[in-house]
């Protein structure tokens, strides 16, 4: 069962009210201050519908993004106007040319499920980044996933819009299973469509030590949207790696 599929057209629609783009392109821009960097150039990883894309093209940088949904990137193309897209998976894009900067903002490492992909996709960024350049990246914690969605149900409802996401959390892998059902309005019908999402736990402990096997050698961890330390109850982690 693909990810981001028949989601992938429902999806600006759902998650406009949980992410806050514009004060997450704020965060990113305030990290590059706060760590000496000022890029031109980025590369986006899981780029999605392209809400983050567009907003940072706005501002002026050049920008590559890649997702592996050619669903996603359809919607994403609809939004961007000088952005190059490209459909791959992360851990094996190909690239022709070296970035100042590296994002892969809103959970997409979670998507990464093996320590060999992550530490491919952190060898291919590292490969490809500007000397002095930076790579910023979150991921949703291990604890947001085993005990805030851990093994929960949740339920939305619109006129033309109803979904169910199922969540069971396997302990022995760190993943989460997550299975979404939707029934998305069609005139005076329904059409029901399923998808089934994993999400890897990764500790900072893990993604440490696998960014300084791939070379990077300044690696900070900040909570979300903050410029201090995590705890151990954060939600999510924000890294910033040079």
């Amino acid at each position: 069962m693909a990810q981001y599929q028949d989601f992938a057209y429902v999806y600006d629609r759902l998650m406009h009210e949980d992410i806050d783009y514009d004060k997450w392109c704020d965060y990113i821009e305030n990290l590059f201050t706060l760590h000496g960097v000022s890029p031109d150039t980025l590369c986006e990883l899981a780029c999605g519908t392209g809400n983050m894309t567009c907003r940072m093209e706005k501002r002026g940088y050049e920008i590559t993004a890649s997702d592996i949904s050619s669903d996603m990137l359809s919607i994403a193309s609809e939004k961007l106007d000088n952005t190059e897209l490209i459909c791959s998976d992360m851990s094996k894009l190909a690239l022709s040319k070296k970035y100042d900067a590296f994002l892969c903002m809103i959970d997409g490492l979670n998507y990464v499920i093996t320590p060999k992909a992550v530490l491919d996709t952190f060898i291919n960024v590292k490969k490809h980044l500007n000397d002095g350049g930076v790579f910023v990246f979150d991921v949703s914690s291990r604890y947001k996933l085993k005990h805030i969605l851990g093994n929960e149900t949740f339920i939305h409802s619109e006129y033309d819009v109803f979904y169910s996401w199922q969540n069971r959390f396997m302990e022995k892998h760190n993943l989460s299973d997550m299975l979404l059902n939707f029934f998305v309005r069609n005139g005076d019908a329904y059409d029901r469509f399923e998808e089934r999402h994993l999400q890897r736990g990764w500790s900072e402990k893990e993604l440490t030590k696998m960014l300084k096997k791939a070379g990077f050698t300044e690696i900070s961890v900040y909570d979300e949207l903050k410029f201090i330390a995590p705890n151990p109850e954060s939600a999510r982690l924000v890294f910033v790696c040079k």
